[in-house]
């Protein structure tokens, strides 16, 4: 099979699997509506804490929209995983004959769109409790959001695998996770600063170029660990 064939297969198989994950999310809606209320009611409770007299302080919000952003990308990597453990699913993936990069790819993908929903409520969410001029530098606040959310789910993503069938791995995925992705919410809540901030675009330009860096990074060396530590 050429090169080309066998790349148009790797990523048929991924969307393939991102789709089985959307469609029966949609249908049950159980982890969106979980994460979403998460993430809700994460921001709620700050809002209380932060806001006096109907000012937030300074550099607030792009700390809290991204602290619950993490919070619920856990929540959501953690019950998604869950159900594949529940149903063997993933052990019904990895047993058919399709590359095993290609089925990380495609749970990665899953994620990052659930996440992405979530994130369509929180933002605005955060713009009216934080007074956070989000419509300023839309297209910057997006791309900020969209690698700073795929660099933080191709970590979870592996970890999550890995720990699929540890009796801690509530516990131990947040362990896992937070410490390495430490990097991409920082980059993430500076850069996210800058613009509600109304600070010069070139540092969230530059922030945003570090969120690329880390996404290449992460996911190159997730793909190539997967099968490796999904091998049984």
């Amino acid at each position: 099979m050429s090169d080309s064939g066998s790349l148009g297969r790797f990523f048929h198989v991924a969307w393939l699997i991102m789709r089985k994950d959307v469609t029966v999310e949609m249908r049950s809606r159980e982890i969106l509506y979980t994460t979403a209320f998460f993430a809700l009611s994460c921001v709620l409770v700050f809002a209380f804490s932060f806001v006096r007299e109907g000012r937030a302080i300074e550099d607030a919000a792009s700390g809290i929209l991204w602290i619950a952003i993490a919070f619920s990308g856990t929540l959501a990597l953690g019950r998604t995983f869950e159900r594949e453990r529940t149903n063997e699913t993933l052990h019904a993936l990895l047993m058919a004959p399709a590359d095993r990069p290609a089925v990380y790819l495609g749970k990665l993908l899953g994620v990052v769109a659930l996440m992405a929903v979530v994130e369509a409520v929180l933002v605005p969410l955060v713009g009216l409790l934080f007074q956070a001029p989000i419509g300023t530098h839309p297209m910057y606040l997006a791309m900020l959001l969209a690698t700073g959310t795929i660099g933080f789910a191709a970590v979870g993503t592996l970890f999550a695998a890995m720990l699929i069938r540890a009796r801690s791995r509530d516990v131990l995925l947040p362990v896992l996770l937070y410490p390495i992705t430490i990097p991409v919410i920082i980059a993430g809540v500076r850069g996210t600063a800058t613009l509600f901030s109304g600070g010069d675009a070139t540092m969230a330009r530059a922030w945003l170029g570090m969120l690329v860096f880390f996404d290449v990074v992460f996911i190159t060396l997730a793909l190539w660990t997967f099968e490796a530590v999904m091998t049984e």
